[in-house]
């Protein structure tokens, strides 16, 4: 039987990150998140935190990462690209499971039989959410939100040539704003 595969690409401080654990729970499969920066790291012998922060974002923007490819070759960007490219590949031809992030809905298409969800919410339900998560409250919530999605967005379109959110590019949008988590979870589970 081949592996069934969902993958959770979200926006900051929807809970897309907590809506794949539970999903995972539910049905009794791996999610892969943060081990799948420890796995990227092992292999690319980048430090964790680097892995961490650089694996969804791209340095400097998409314009300077463009430039520096072209004139030098490929960046440590690029080749942790190629690595979590690898990890995620590796592990979806293994088991079925829940990936978070890392562009995996645009890896596995068409190497894998996928459930990709995006998850998001009106940016107020999320700014209160990442208060309330993680205490943060260095930066306004709301420029935090706005940065990381950026940031998110940017590294989706230079390494896959596509938008990130783009319903299209989804088989289902949920905004966990206005379903909360645990029905986000159920539907998940119910479609998977």
């Amino acid at each position: 039987m081949k592996n069934r595969i969902i993958t959770i690409s979200r926006e900051f401080g929807s809970g897309g990150r907590t809506i794949g654990g539970r999903v995972a729970e539910k049905l009794g499969i791996p999610c892969y998140d943060s081990v799948l920066i420890t796995k990227a790291a092992e292999q690319s012998g980048f430090d964790k935190i680097y892995v961490e922060e650089m694996g969804e974002h791209t340095a400097g923007g998409w314009f300077s990462t463009v430039n520096v490819s072209r004139r030098f070759g490929p960046t440590s960007q690029d080749m942790l690209w190629f690595i979590q490219q690898k990890v995620i590949s590796e592990i979806a031809a293994e088991e079925s499971c829940v990936i978070v992030g890392r562009c995996a809905d645009y890896i596995l298409r068409g190497k894998a039989d996928c459930l990709n969800v995006f998850i998001h919410a009106d940016k107020e339900k999320r700014a209160e959410r990442i208060v309330k998560e993680y205490g943060e409250q260095e930066l306004s919530p709301l420029r935090l939100l706005e940065d990381k999605d950026k940031r998110r967005a940017t590294y989706y379109r230079f390494y896959t040539h596509m938008e990130w959110g783009k319903i299209q590019n989804y088989h289902i949008a949920l905004d966990s704003g206005v379903l909360g988590i645990d029905r986000c979870v159920e539907l998940i589970a119910v479609l998977y």
